[in-house]
């Protein structure tokens, strides 16, 4: 040691630069069934579910609880698109062909009038072949809120004529403006939220089906199961995807009702798309069917797929769940793109796509900005689904 002479009962000094851990040194003899005592707060942590833990990890992430909130915002209108929107998505005005969007104004001459919009002097440039609104300010059109207005059938069964926002009864409405028939894009752009936020959803369950049915029992079984499951993935996954949805999507039948476009749109997004998940449930339950609880379960008697669905799935769906929510946006932009192009959904269907096929024209679009205004919800849409993607899986990972 260090020559300090020791007595009986004493404890040996510490090494140099150890003096800091002497409160750990004590002549009390030590109780293998001490426990310190928790804090309630550390009560509650330990002793909370899964879910909780990953809520309060996800609460944590403010930009995907924003986009939460968004898509919350984006659902909602999918649900009430007829009330809210101002006009039937069929409306035209032919007096409004292309009509720049209105500005909404709350005061006139000083005076608060709540939310109106000025009329408009309309005009034909024979010149340039172009319709020129310009604003009235002598008569403000007082916008009217929960009123009755264009006829609609909620969900295509109940028939309806309340809107949430109406235009004055002597005036119009437009605050995105018109396209070439004189049809209100804001209507337009609610109304196809429905289609183009649906698909992704219906899309996102059937191939979560497929996955977890296909993966499942490629993970569990091994094999051949494993090896042809293997092989079909790879060959789907060495096309290029948007050539392929191409090439189906024109296999479609131009006949066909939207109704029946829209489900074999979704079935094709869902039979390509499955291969990713599919790849993650296998690999998940190669490594959990060889843990203790698997074991257990199998020597109990437990049939396979209840083993599979009732014990190893439900350990890894929160990564399920973030994988899906990350695969939603490609369906958004695959119906998009194939609408636009004329490959997808057709009039008379109303979806994001659809409505930038006005603004194939260049020409058009610099002449008429506000026909590329379909783009904003998509983009809206798109960030918040990776952005609330990203957040659930950094709260899943229990090593995050």
């Amino acid at each position: 040691m260090n020559g300090a002479p020791m007595t009986q009962g004493s404890q040996p000094p510490l090494p140099a630069g150890d003096e800091d851990l002497g409160h750990w040194v004590s002549n009390e003899p030590f109780d293998a069934t001490y426990q310190p005592a928790l804090s309630p707060a550390q009560q509650r942590y330990y002793s909370a579910p899964q879910w909780k833990l990953i809520w309060w990890k996800f609460r944590r992430h403010r930009l995907a609880v924003v986009s939460a909130g968004l898509l919350a915002v984006l659902y909602f209108i999918v649900i009430f698109a007829e009330m809210l929107a101002p006009y039937a998505p069929d409306s035209r005005n032919s007096q409004y062909i292309y009509a720049p969007p209105q500005r909404i104004h709350l005061f006139h001459e000083g005076e608060f009038l709540g939310p109106f919009v000025y009329g408009d002097h309309r005009k034909l440039d024979m010149e340039v072949l172009r319709r020129i609104y310009t604003e009235n300010t002598a008569k403000p059109h007082p916008v009217r809120f929960f009123c009755q207005g264009d006829k609609y059938r909620f969900w295509g069964m109940v028939e309806a004529r309340f809107h949430v926002i109406c235009p004055a009864k002597d005036g119009v409405f437009y605050p995105l403006g018109t396209d070439r028939l004189g049809r209100d894009q804001l209507s337009r752009i609610l109304y196809g939220a429905r289609v183009s936020l649906t698909v992704g959803l219906v899309g996102i369950v059937l191939s979560m089906t497929l996955g977890i049915l296909i993966g499942g029992a490629a993970g569990y079984y091994g094999g051949w199961a494993d090896l042809i499951t293997q092989r079909i993935i790879e060959l789907l996954r060495s096309f290029p995807e948007l050539p392929l949805w191409m090439a189906l999507s024109a296999a479609l039948p131009a006949t066909w009702s939207p109704v029946t476009t829209f489900f074999g749109i979704t079935i094709i997004f869902a039979l390509l798309d499955w291969t990713g998940l599919a790849r993650a449930v296998r690999s998940k339950l190669l490594s959990l069917r060889e843990e203790d609880f698997a074991m257990a379960a199998s020597l109990m008697g437990g049939r396979p797929h209840r083993i599979i669905y009732r014990h190893l799935v439900p350990n890894f769906m929160s990564h399920l769940i973030a994988s899906a929510t990350l695969s939603i946006p490609s369906m958004i932009l695959g119906e998009t793109a194939l609408s636009f192009l004329g490959l997808g959904l057709r009039p008379p269907a109303v979806s994001w796509g659809v409505l930038l096929v006005e603004a194939q024209n260049l020409n058009v679009v610099a002449l008429y900005p506000w026909l590329m205004l379909p783009v904003v919800p998509v983009v809206l849409a798109v960030l918040a689904f990776n952005f609330l993607g990203d957040g659930l899986r950094d709260a899943a990972d229990p090593y995050h």
